[in-house]
C-alpha cells in the first residue's frame, strides 16, 4: 500500500469521526428519543392485546375481519383515538350469564357475544337421567355487521352489558359505541311456554355500515346436535335440518348423508330437530334467504353428537330514519316435538297463509298416513292417555279399538277365504281332472268356472287385507314420533319410545346391531304362527309357486332385523295387533258354518250367473293365453315333422 492511500484512508477516518462527534443529540434530544421510544411500545402491546381479544381466532375470518376500532373509526372523522378505544368494550371484560326461566324451560345468556348459550327444558331428562339441554355451549349465533371498507363485525367477539327490565323474564344486552350509538338485543321469556321473543336493535349505527347491506341483517348460526335418547341409530333417522316457506310447505334435509342447501326463496322458520326436541327459529316477518349445512358425524353408543348444524341467514331490517334505528324481531320455540302442542300454535291463526305448521315437525308418514294419523289415531291415543293409564294399557286399548273397527274388513277376508277353502274339494277334482303340465291353462279356467258359478271372488280377500295397510304404516309412522312413549316403561321395557334389549353385547353384529329386543322376538313368534295359521286357512288346493312357502315364513324374520332398533311401543302395538288377529281369525271360524256356507254357494251354482267385468276380463285373459300356447304347441309340433 502506498504513501497516498494510506493519507486517504486517515483523511476519510477523520472526516466520519468529525462528523460524528459534531452531529451527536444533546442529552435534551435523548430524553425525547426515550420517552418517544416508550410510547411507540407502549402502543403497539395494546394494539396487539386487542386484536388477541378481537380479531376472530378462525383462519378463514381473519383476512376480512380486523380488529373492531378499524371497524368504527372507519366511518367517524375527527374523533379522539384514546375515546374511541376505551368505548370498545362495553361493561367489564369477565363474562357474565344472565338466567331467564319459567316452569317449563331454563336459558342463560352470556354478556360474551350477547347470545343465549344453553337451553334447558324443566319436564324432560336425557336417557341417562341427566338433565335435557337442547344445547350448551355447543354452538353459536352471531351477527355480522360490514362497514363501508368491507369490514365484518361479529357480534359473538363483544361484551355486551345485561340491562335488566321490570319484567324479571326480560332482559336487553347492549353494546355501546357512543352514548347514542348502541346495539341491542332484546329477550322476553314467555310465562309457562316454551316460546323466546328475541329482537335485534341498531341505533345509530345505520351511517357506518355498508349501503348495500344496510337494510338487511346477516345472521350465523351454528349448533351441534346433541345426542338425547338410548338408540343413536333410531334417533339420527328423525334427526333433521327442517324450514317452511312462507305460506308454502315444510321441507327438510337429509338426516344420513352431508348436505348443503340455498334457499333462495322466502323462509318463515328454521329448525334444527332431534327425534323429540328442537330448537326453531321463527322469524317475524320472513327470512329473505338461508344458506344450510347438515353433517353427520360418525357415531357409536357412546357418542354424544349426531351432526353439525349451520345456518347463515339474511334478515330484511325495519329502518327507522327518524329515530335512527335498524331492528327485526323472531321468536325462539325451545321445546318438546309434541303433535298436540305445536298444532295448538296455530288454532289462533285463521289465515291458513299465516300458520306456522309447526306440528309438521313431527313426521306422521305421507299425505294419507298423516291424515289417518292425525284425525284418528292421535285423537284416540290422547283421549286414552288422559285417563291416566299406563302407556302399555293405553296401547294395548288402542290396538283393541283399531282391531274392533277394522274387524269387518278381517270379517269379510275371512269369509272370502273360507268359500274357497269348503270348494277345496272340488277344486282338486279338477286338478285330477287335468294331471298334465301342459294342462295347466285348461286347469285354472275350469277352477275359475266354478268360481264363477259359486258366486266366489277370488280377489275378495285381499281387498280388505290392503285396505287395512294405510292404519298399519300410519302407526309405523306414529309409534317412533310420540313423545308420550319416552321415559315411558311397561313391563320389562323401561322407556316404550326405544329399544327392549333383554341380551346386549359390545361387538356391532350386521344387521342385528348389539342387542336383541324382546318384543321384537315376541312380534316375530307371533308372525310365524300367524303366518301358518293363514297359510292353513287360504290353502284352496291350487298348486303354489316354487318356494312361495318358505318366503312366507322367511319374511318374519325380515321383520325381526328391521325393527330390532325401532321404538318397543311400536313392536308391542305390532305384537298385540297379530296376537288379535289369530284370536278374531279362530272366533270366525268357531262362529260361521261351512256347511251352510258351502250349501249357499252350491245353491248360487243353480242360478243364472251373470258374470262380472272383473271376472269376463280375467276369463278373456286366460282364453287369449291359452289360444297363444295352442298356436306355439301347433308351431312347435310342425317344426318336429319338418
Amino acid at each position: 500500500m502506498d504513501k497516498n492511500t494510506i493519507t486517504g484512508f486517515v483523511l476519510i477516518a477523520a472526516v466520519i469521526i468529525g462528523f460524528t462527534l459534531l452531529s451527536r443529540p444533546s442529552e435534551e434530544d435523548l430524553a425525547k428519543q426515550k420517552e418517544q421510544f416508550r410510547r411507540d411500545s407502549i402502543e403497539y402491546v395494546q394494539t396487539k392485546e386487542r386484536e388477541k381479544e378481537l380479531v376472530k381466532p378462525d383462519s378463514t375470518i381473519k383476512k376480512e375481519q380486523s380488529p373492531l376500532d378499524d371497524f368504527f373509526t372507519a366511518s367517524v372523522q375527527a374523533q379522539d383515538s384514546l375515546a374511541i378505544t376505551d368505548s370498545l368494550h362495553s361493561g367489564t371484560s369477565q363474562e357474565q350469564l344472565i338466567t331467564l326461566e319459567n316452569n317449563k324451560v331454563r336459558v342463560n345468556i352470556s354478556t360474551k357475544g350477547g347470545k343465549m348459550i344453553d337451553a334447558q327444558l324443566k319436564d324432560y331428562k336425557r336417557y341417562d337421567g341427566d338433565s335435557l339441554y337442547l344445547f350448551n355451549k355447543d354452538g353459536d349465533f352471531s351477527l355480522l355487521l360490514t362497514n363501508k371498507q368491507g369490514k365484518v363485525l361479529h357480534t359473538s367477539d363483544l361484551i355486551f352489558t345485561p340491562i335488566q327490565t321490570a319484567d324479571k323474564n326480560s332482559l336487553i344486552m347492549r353494546f355501546s359505541y357512543s352514548e347514542n350509538q348502541h346495539i341491542d338485543f332484546i329477550y322476553k321469556l314467555a310465562d309457562d311456554d316454551y316460546m323466546l321473543k328475541y329482537d335485534i336493535s341498531l341505533v345509530g349505527l345505520q351511517p357506518m355500515l355498508d349501503r348495500d347491506k344496510a337494510d338487511i341483517f346477516e345472521i350465523q348460526w351454528s349448533h351441534k346436535m346433541r345426542r338425547q335418547e338410548k338408540s343413536v341409530k333410531n334417533e339420527q333417522r328423525y334427526s333433521h335440518i327442517y324450514y317452511k316457506y312462507v305460506g308454502g310447505d315444510v321441507k327438510e334435509l337429509s338426516s344420513d348423508k352431508n348436505e348443503q342447501l340455498e334457499v333462495k326463496e322466502p323462509t318463515k322458520w328454521i329448525a334444527f330437530k332431534n327425534q323429540f326436541f328442537a330448537p326453531i327459529l321463527i322469524a317475524d316477518g320472513k327470512i329473505e334467504t338461508a344458506l344450510l349445512d347438515s353433517r353427520v358425524l360418525q357415531t357409536d353408543e357412546n357418542s354424544e353428537y349426531l351432526k353439525t348444524c349451520d345456518a347463515r341467514i339474511f334478515v330484511p331490517a325495519t329502518l327507522d330514519m327518524a329515530a335512527g334505528t335498524m331492528s327485526t324481531g323472531f321468536t325462539y320455540y325451545l321445546g318438546p316435538m309434541s303433535f298436540s302442542l305445536l298444532k295448538n300454535y296455530d288454532s289462533q291463526i285463521a289465515d291458513a297463509s299465516q300458520q306456522l305448521d309447526l306440528d309438521k315437525l313431527v313426521p306422521l308418514g305421507w299425505t294419507l298416513f298423516r291424515w289417518i294419523n292425525q284425525y284418528f289415531v292421535i285423537p284416540i291415543f290422547n283421549l286414552l292417555s288422559n285417563t291416566g293409564l299406563s302407556m302399555g294399557i293405553v296401547i294395548l286399548l288402542l290396538t283393541v279399538i283399531v282391531k274392533l273397527l277394522i274387524s269387518p274388513l278381517t270379517y269379510k277376508s275371512f269369509m272370502s277365504s273360507a268359500k274357497m277353502r269348503v270348494l277345496r274339494p272340488q277344486v282338486e277334482e279338477i286338478g285330477e281332472k287335468f294331471p298334465k303340465q301342459e294342462q295347466a291353462m285348461e286347469k285354472q279356467q275350469a277352477t275359475m268356472a266354478l268360481y264363477n258359478k259359486a258366486g266366489v271372488n277370488p280377489m275378495s280377500g285381499c281387498i280388505p287385507l290392503l285396505l287395512q295397510m294405510p292404519i298399519l304404516i300410519a302407526l309405523f309412522s306414529f309409534f317412533p314420533n310420540a313423545i308420550e312413549l319416552r321415559q315411558q316403561s311397561f313391563l320389562w321395557a323401561t322407556d316404550l319410545s326405544t329399544y327392549d334389549a333383554i341380551i346386549e353385547w359390545t361387538t356391532h353384529i350386521p344387521l342385528i346391531g348389539t342387542h336383541i329386543s324382546l318384543f321384537c322376538i315376541l312380534m316375530t313368534a307371533t308372525n310365524i304362527v300367524y303366518t301358518k295359521f293363514n297359510m292353513e286357512m287360504t290353502n284352496t288346493g291350487q298348486q303354489q309357486m316354487p318356494g312361495m312357502k318358505w318366503m312366507m315364513y322367511l319374511m318374519p324374520l325380515i321383520f325381526l332385523f328391521m325393527l330390532n332398533d325401532y321404538p318397543s311401543g311400536l313392536t308391542y302395538y305390532y305384537f298385540l295387533s297379530l296376537l288379535i288377529t289369530i284370536l278374531l281369525t279362530i272366533g270366525f271360524r268357531y262362529l260361521i258354518d261351512e256347511d251352510k256356507v258351502l250349501a249357499k254357494l252350491e245353491a248360487n251354482k243353480a242360478k243364472p250367473k251373470k258374470q262380472s267385468g272383473f271376472m269376463a276380463r280375467l276369463a278373456e285373459a286366460q282364453r287369449i293365453q291359452q289360444q297363444q300356447l295352442k298356436d306355439k304347441n301347433k308351431t312347435n309340433s310342425t317344426k318336429k315333422k319338418r
